[in-house]
């Protein structure tokens, strides 16, 4: 019977990304000569990339924000990210031993987001923790992204892994989303970066801390499956 394998998405679920996210955002606002965001407001956003956090911090000081500029500040955006990883980031609390555990049961691990690919590796790098994972798959690593299912099963054979005996680890609707029509299990985390609650998108189960994922709960979720 081919491994099991658990995949993960990266900001908001495995890594709380939002404070490098936010400071390169204000980056990008102080080039324009804009007031700092708030934090609290925008970080909902922070699961959406760099593109939508411009569009909405220009949206909430209502400032006109072209096309070529809104790429020009998306460029800026990136390379102040990039520069600075890891920054602020880091792992949930819980998460490592979670992982750890998973391993050590036989799961194979694996990150599947809409990150790009280099920044993806390059934070995981930074905190120690690239060599966990069979793949690490981004949102430009195929012609196809989340909530696209072929971006979640394309990982998953990258990973070795097989699809029929896979759980996917998620913040937000896309992840949910994708997971679903992929036919995968999905256990949202409910302290990430979702516009709702991730009740209302209907995951497989919900956890509000690593510590609830546990092995069992995946030998449980692939056997409803099997069954």
């Amino acid at each position: 019977m081919p491994q099991p394998i658990v995949v993960f998405d990266l900001d908001g679920t495995l890594v709380d990304t939002a404070p490098d996210l936010l400071d390169s955002l204000n980056h990008c606002l102080e080039a324009k000569d804009m007031e700092k965001i708030d934090p609290v407001a925008l970080r909902r956003y922070v699961g959406h990339g760099g593109r939508v956090m411009i569009e909405r911090a220009f949206e909430a000081q209502q400032k006109h924000l072209s096309t070529e500029e809104l790429d020009r500040l998306v460029d800026i955006f990136i390379e102040h990210y990039g520069m600075h990883m890891p920054g602020r980031s880091a792992l949930y609390e819980g998460a490592e031993q979670a992982m750890e555990q998973l391993a050590e049961a036989g799961y194979l691990l694996a990150v599947c987001t809409n990150k790009f690919e280099g920044l993806s590796v390059k934070l995981l790098d930074g905190l120690g923790q690239t060599s966990r994972f069979g793949a690490i798959c981004g949102g430009d690593s195929f012609a196809f992204r989340k909530p696209d299912p072929r971006h979640l099963i394309e990982t998953i054979r990258k990973a070795g892994g097989d699809p029929e005996r896979a759980v996917m680890i998620g913040d937000s609707r896309t992840d949910i989303d994708t997971a679903k029509a992929a036919g995968i299990p999905v256990v949202a985390v409910d302290f990430g970066y979702s516009d709702l609650p991730v009740s209302a998108y209907d995951p497989s189960r919900i956890i509000s801390h690593f510590r609830e994922l546990k092995v069992e709960l995946a030998n449980e979720l692939i056997g409803s499956v099997d069954a």
